[in-house]
């Protein structure tokens, strides 16, 4: 099917999210991943030890250089980290006159508990990316709790964070549910039109670490495929339920998952 997806976030040393994860994702169905690296991270399932930055000019010149010659059919953003770096690829998508649709996952806090991001940054992408330039917002609840300053408890709150969140820009809000309670877990997608519920079965897994990277470029690919949003989100989501429950099983923390199950064996 191809499609062209450009992928600005951070590097995860354990493979299981960030850029790595998101490289995987997009390949495993069927599109073509370019990258824009913003930040080295040395992690492993345990955590992240180190954050290293990449400076916010470069992290824009990949952009740029990428857009020119390869060209993108949708734009996966991820882990921005620094107010620096929000700047510069706001201030670079401002001058880009047709802006391939963005999916953008609000990276703020490790699954191990780490912040990702600092105060500032995260205040920069509410005011110069969330608004003016996302196509789908992809928060789960810690993320959207921080974004709009109340506690989500239910899936009540869940709609009204999403519709506040819809009042912040975005075409459509994906409440991801992944950290609610219960064996059934509901995501929200929120747009004008409405609110789309997908629920589906919760896997009992430690193994689940990149699960919101994995389903924004899941998301980013299908929209880049020409899917329309609802159609993206569902597949997506489908991709990822399958890419845990067939997790390696690797590492002693929160592992991966298996973002190849789609890719048959190779003699």
């Amino acid at each position: 099917m191809q499609g062209r997806v450009l992928i600005v976030a951070g590097s995860d040393s354990g493979g299981g999210a960030g850029i790595q994860a998101d490289i995987k994702t997009v390949t495993a169905l069927g599109g073509y991943a370019a990258t824009a690296i913003t930040a080295l991270t040395a992690q492993n399932t345990l955590g992240v030890e180190a954050i290293e930055a990449i400076s916010a000019p470069f992290v824009a010149q990949q952009i740029d250089v990428v857009l020119k010659d390869i060209g993108a059919d949708a734009i996966k953003i991820g882990m921005l980290h620094r107010k620096e770096v929000v700047d510069a690829v706001a201030g670079l998508f401002d001058q880009i006159d047709k802006l391939p649709p963005v999916v953008l996952d609000p990276v703020m806090i490790a699954k191990g508990g780490a912040s990702l991001i600092a105060e500032e940054a995260s205040d920069a992408i509410k005011k110069r990316l969330i608004g003016p330039h996302t196509l789908v917002l992809t928060p789960n609840i810690p993320e959207a709790e921080h974004l709009i300053g109340m506690k989500i408890n239910n899936l009540t709150d869940m709609e009204k964070a999403g519709r506040l969140l819809l009042d912040m820009g975005p075409v459509a809000v994906l409440m991801k549910g992944g950290h609610s309670e219960g064996a059934e877990i509901v995501d929200l997608l929120v747009s004008p039109e409405g609110i789309q519920t997908f629920s589906h079965r919760r896997i009992e897994s430690r193994h689940t670490h990149g699960t919101g990277c994995t389903l924004s470029s899941a998301i980013a690919t299908g929209i880049a495929q020409g899917l329309a949003v609802p159609v993206a989100v569902a597949r997506a989501i489908r991709y990822v339920e399958n890419a845990i429950f067939d997790a390696p099983g690797i590492g002693a923390g929160h592992g991966p998952l298996n973002h190849g199950h789609t890719v048959s064996h190779f003699e």
